[in-house]
């Protein structure tokens, strides 16, 4: 809950004997122990949205300087188009073929854009000048004026923009980014997003927890994705079987700051050292994951697979 946020040097030193006696040392691949780390509040969750990203981003999706560098992607002038994207239904896509998103921070009635400064490098708006229809419906489009004058698409009322981490016709790696960007339906939607799903009231906490149908309630990241256990790892000593090319469909969860946690106990949150020294999520000492599979926030597509990755309860048992 919110309201348990800091946490004393005292309790701080009990996290850390309790780690140690319900862990035990972690292993590594040289056989060294690794020291157990402190129950301390930790930098927020990362990894990027979508099914491209890697390593830390912000809430816009720029990470390590990735995203800033093809800031510039422009959009390209002609007709809009609409893709049947296998994974996400029909979408939107600029005359070169590049998927096109709206932002939840955004309004529709009326159309205003939240996205300025460095969001608008990592997100450019689509001008409106340089689009036409095409396979939209006409009465669909519109146009909204910026801060800096200049006039920006919209769909059904919502601002529309690029991502600057799509880099070829095609590609949504900004989908579920932030759990605020999405893909555009023809009819101003997101793309993706089940009918009738809830739709979450501002950011989600940096871990949650998310009642599915099938599973219960399962541990969710600040994104929105599902976090997993491998039944490879060991809890006793704490390590992680995952290395290698697992890394490429797995990614590790990163630490989350424990003021931001919500129904889970962040007793049970403990740091785990990798054996390339980045530092992953644990919950009762077991590694935590999200999958690569997994295309919109709530979808479980790693649940069973190999008969060995199973969602998270908040109790770190598997969901079975």
């Amino acid at each position: 809950m919110r309201n348990l946020r800091k946490l004393t040097l005292a309790a701080a030193g009990t996290a850390l004997v309790l780690g140690v006696t319900a862990c035990g040392p972690q292993g590594t691949t040289n056989g060294s122990p690794q020291q157990p780390a402190a129950q301390t509040a930790a930098p927020a969750a990362d990894g990027s949205g979508g099914n491209g990203g890697n390593g830390a981003t912000d809430a816009y999706g720029n990470g390590n300087g990735a995203g800033k560098g093809s800031a510039a992607a422009g959009t390209a002038s002609g007709p809009l188009a609409v893709r049947d994207d296998a994974e996400l239904g029909p979408l939107v896509a600029d005359a070169a073929g590049f998927t096109l998103y709206r932002f939840d921070k955004d309004t529709a009635d009326p159309s205003s854009s939240a996205c300025a400064g460095d969001c608008a490098k990592t997100w450019p708006p689509v001008p409106a000048s340089a689009t036409e229809p095409g396979g939209v419906d006409a009465a669909r489009t519109g146009s909204v004026k910026r801060a800096d004058g200049t006039e920006q698409l919209t769909i059904a009322g919502w601002p529309v923009y690029r991502f600057a981490k799509d880099t070829a016709p095609g590609q949504t790696n900004g989908q579920g980014v932030g759990g605020t960007w999405f893909a555009v339906t023809p009819d101003g939607g997101k793309a993706g997003v089940k009918e009738g799903a809830k739709e979450e009231a501002g950011p989600l906490p940096a871990l949650s927890l998310t009642d599915d149908a099938k599973l219960g309630k399962i541990i969710r990241d600040g994104k929105g994705r599902t976090l997993y256990r491998f039944t490879k790892d060991t809890a006793w000593p704490m390590k992680s079987r995952c290395e290698g090319a697992c890394l490429e469909k797995w990614r590790p969860a990163k630490l989350v700051d424990l003021d931001d946690v919500e129904g889970i106990d962040p007793k049970k949150l403990i740091p785990y050292t990798r054996s390339d020294g980045t530092k992953q999520l644990t919950i009762d000492c077991w590694p935590l994951y999200w999958f690569t599979g997994d295309k919109t926030p709530g979808d479980t597509n790693g649940q069973g697979v190999g008969g060995t990755w199973f969602a998270v309860t908040a109790n770190g048992k598997l969901a079975k």
